[in-house]
Parts: structure tokens; sequence; C-alpha cells
């Protein structure tokens, strides 16, 4: 898609997402014009990164009493496409890009209910020692779970 670096080919790109997510826009992200507040999308990205997490079973993992590793985002970028306004149901896609020693590159995509794209965007998480605050490698199972997401 032209101008979104992340993008290379639009038809490509967009058969890649399975999981998603719904979410009903609110009153309360709406700004004065009824437009969805700029800074929402990226809780919607969170909340489908959060159920992609539990569906591989890593959040479980992660909230375990003595677990030492946790998940950071290092960062996130949104592209608007079409304009959102209140009380529209959206589905949130999320797909695993990309699976690094330590991270993984996340991209999402926003449809309405008419199946246009709203937004698109990307992240890198990274898996991180929680006490020390230092990368800490996916094990194999998790990248194993992953790859398994990602096809």
């Amino acid at each position: 898609m032209k101008g979104i670096d992340y993008i290379q080919d639009w038809k490509s790109w967009r058969t890649g997402f399975h999981f998603y997510t719904t979410v009903d826009v609110r009153f309360s992200e709406v700004d004065p014009f009824n437009h969805l507040n700029n800074t929402i999308p990226f809780v919607y990205f969170e909340d489908a990164r959060i159920q992609l997490f539990k569906e591989l079973g890593f959040m479980e993992e992660w909230n375990k009493a003595g677990s030492k590793t946790i998940p950071v985002v290092a960062d996130l970028q949104c592209n608007y496409l079409k304009q959102i306004y209140f009380d529209e149901t959206l589905k949130i896609y999320v797909k695993i890009a990309h699976i690094g020693k330590t991270s993984v590159d996340l991209h999402y995509l926003a449809e309405n209910s008419e199946g246009e794209s709203s937004l698109v965007g990307r992240g890198r998480i990274v898996h991180i020692d929680k006490h020390k605050g230092v990368p800490e490698k996916w094990t194999g199972d998790m990248i194993e779970r992953m790859e398994r997401m990602k096809r």
C-alpha cells in the first residue's frame, strides 16, 4: 500500500489475517466531531494483542507466580485509512508478521461491518526478564506456538 512501508502488497498482506476480536466504538472514545479519538486504536490493538497472547497460552505463563518474563511494547504505529464513528462495530485483526530471537512484530487491521479497512498498524513486542529489564529469548515452545499461529 502506498505510503505504508510495512505493507508491500495489500492483497497478500490482507489474506494473512485470521485471528480477530470485535469492539463497539463507545461514546467516550469519540471526539467532539463524533470521530474516534486518535489514541483509541492503540487500546484496540492492545486488546487484540492480549487476546492473541491468551490464545497462544502466553498470558497464563506470564501471569504465573514466579514467572520471570513479560512482554513489553517497543514501538507501535497506526495508519488511519477511514473515519470511524460512535457505535460502529469493528473487527480488530492481529497477526504475527515476524518472529525474532527476543521479539515479535505484530500487524493489525481494523475493518468496519461492511468489511472496509479503517485502520492498519504494526508493533514490536519484546520478551524481557522482568527483574533485569533485558531481552529474554523466546523458548522453543513459544516460537513453535507462534509459528503455528502464523500459518
